[in-house]
């Protein structure tokens, strides 16, 4: 199977005044399309770091990253921002909805702006798939956390990305309502064939995938597929 992640002795430190922090050490490791893939460790461990570099939200000191066959240090900002427009989806802990738009429009709007026809129905489609066919006009302060993390997965998946990057998806969420936005997650991501890369500190939760990178103190402690 071709790699859709390649990562190749990631080095991130960060600089306060006369003070230097590294917080990831010499990470290497690879994912396969249609893959998922945990990445765990305790806080403070660089899980959501690593996560942002992935993504290209952020760059490394040192090392590479390659997503979707592209090297992320030889793109623009703007490059990388396409890529992730055109390629990657993203679900927070605290959703990242915005409080003035609707469940439809929070779907819809990002794939207005990319131009798609038919937002709105592919919206509707998506919000009924999660559930929420009956709350698509109500507002996010409207919804429990559940419904909101539920209209962030079928945010997620509108533009049908080859790789989605999820950061602690039920961190926000009680046990009950964080096992079903799971379910929820894997089965949508098995209906479109994405990658899926959880950042999570629920080990339960890092075992339903098939590798788990295990993080401390910024590097890697185990990398192992199930």
């Amino acid at each position: 199977m071709p790699k859709i992640l390649k990562i190749d002795k990631l080095e991130k430190t960060y600089t306060s005044g006369s003070k230097k922090l590294t917080v990831l050490h010499d990470i290497s490791f690879d994912i396969e399309a249609g893959e998922t893939f945990a990445i765990v460790g305790p806080s403070g461990s660089g899980k959501t770091t690593l996560l942002g570099l992935c993504a290209g939200l952020d760059k490394p000191n040192s090392g590479s990253v390659e997503l979707c066959g592209t090297r992320l240090q030889d793109m623009s900002e703007d490059q990388r921002a396409l890529l992730r427009n055109k390629d990657v989806g993203f679900i927070f802990q605290n959703f990242q909805l915005l409080p003035t738009l609707s469940a439809l429009e929070n779907v819809s709007v990002p794939l207005e702006l990319q131009g798609t026809k038919n937002a709105s129905t592919m919206a509707l489609q998506l919000l009924d798939k999660v559930g929420l066919a009956n709350r698509i006009h109500h507002y996010p302060s409207q919804l429990s956390g559940g419904e909101q993390q539920r209209v962030a997965l079928a945010r997620a998946f509108c533009n049908t990305p080859s790789i989605l990057f999820a950061d602690e998806p039920t961190g926000n969420l009680d046990e009950e309502t964080g096992e079903k936005v799971i379910e929820l997650l894997f089965e949508l991501n098995r209906e479109a064939g994405t990658t899926l890369v959880i950042v999570t500190h629920d080990l339960d939760l890092a075992n339903r995938t098939q590798q788990v990178l295990q993080l401390k103190g910024g590097k890697i402690l185990t990398n192992k597929r199930q």
